[in-house]
């Protein structure tokens, strides 16, 4: 009775919808992924389910678990991982490519929500917080992978901006985060800062590191209104839109299904966004409303970071659109974010 009590029909069906939306365009702008794929929707499900039944409070109770699983669980690509042009972020078991820094991005909020609200949040408490996240974000810059560090870096600072915390200590957060960007510019693999350089000056390389964002920027263009037709896009299906199932799936479904397409895909994750928010006020407790929080600035932050990047408003960062965005373990990670944030309900 309590896990039928705390289903939310209108947010499973916005979930669906994105979904079977994603799928829909998949078949036919990136069919190879298919039957895999499949797989992968079904896991992500079953996941789903099983999250939200357990519910926050009692993942809560294994989420120093979680905390040291997610650092194992990093350095395994490390050790062990497959390189792909030059990157080693994916654990590969047969024919499954599994991505580890996308799905331990909700464990490690978990943990993180638990850790800075179950104690009064100290200076000397806050100063560790922040030293635990930093292993987790240099394992995943390690890899590399600037998109989920920066996505993960924005969860935690949702937390840290969602607890009781003196004013002062805001300073030093804000001091912390300027003298960390430099050092961060140094600690980038060369190609993310070439396309942070070629978004400043597309002209610099366009046919180098400025090919996608101008590609982008054209199939975008292209598709006015009503779109090319699905499968009918020039720029997508000749293969000039690079990662067209991934990194510019928004720019494919801007060309093939024009404007009408890419607003209903904005519907659908505005309204998960909107449902997030009703339930932050409507959390079992302090930490549960400080992740949920948390979560909901991470989606948000990945969708306009995704769209900004296809309009060419942004670099590319490679950042999937949540629940649309081909990779399994991409979509794994955010059902079990959302799952989560589901069972943190009261009611």
């Amino acid at each position: 009775m309590r896990y039928t009590s705390k289903i939310d029909y209108f947010f499973l069906t916005g979930i669906g919808f994105l979904i079977l939306f994603s799928t829909v365009v998949l078949r036919v702008t990136a069919s190879s992924l298919f039957p895999l794929y499949f797989f992968f929707i079904f896991i992500a499900l079953v996941a789903f389910s099983l999250f939200s039944i357990l519910g926050f409070e009692i993942i809560s109770l294994f989420s120093r678990f979680f905390y040291v699983g997610s650092i194992v669980f990093l350095i395994l690509p490390i050790l062990i991982g497959q390189i792909t042009r030059g990157t080693v972020r994916w654990i590969t078991l047969g024919a499954l490519s599994i991505q580890p820094a996308e799905i331990i991005r909700p464990f490690l909020l978990v943990y993180f929500a638990n850790y800075l609200t179950e104690k009064e949040l100290t200076f000397k408490r806050l100063i560790k917080s922040c030293l635990l996240f930093i292993l987790p974000v240099v394992l995943i810059l390690i890899q590399p992978s600037l998109g989920v560090a920066f996505l993960t870096a924005i969860g935690f600072l949702g937390l840290l901006f969602s607890v009781k915390l003196e004013k002062k200590y805001f300073l030093f957060l804000i001091l912390g985060i300027f003298l960390v960007i430099p050092v961060g510019w140094k600690v980038i693999a060369p190609y993310q800062s070439q396309r942070i350089l070629a978004f400043l000056n597309l002209s610099s390389d366009p046919l180098g590191s400025g090919y996608n964002s101008m590609q982008s920027k054209i199939s975008v263009g292209s598709g006015k209104l009503f779109g090319r037709g699905l499968g009918k896009g020039v720029q997508t299906q000749l293969s000039f839109l690079p990662e067209r199932q991934t990194d510019f799936i928004f720019a494919a479904i801007s060309e093939e299904l024009g404007f009408i397409g890419s607003l209903l895909i904005l519907v659908g994750e505005f309204f998960i966004f909107y449902k997030l928010s009703l339930f932050i006020d409507n959390s079992v407790n302090y930490a549960s409303r400080t992740y949920i929080t948390s979560f909901l600035l991470v989606l948000f932050s990945q969708t306009i970071v995704h769209i900004g990047m296809n309009l060419g408003l942004l670099p590319i960062t490679g950042v999937p659109l949540p629940l649309v965005s081909a990779g399994g373990s991409s979509l794994l990670g955010t059902m079990i974010g959302l799952s989560l944030c589901l069972g943190a309900r009261k009611k």
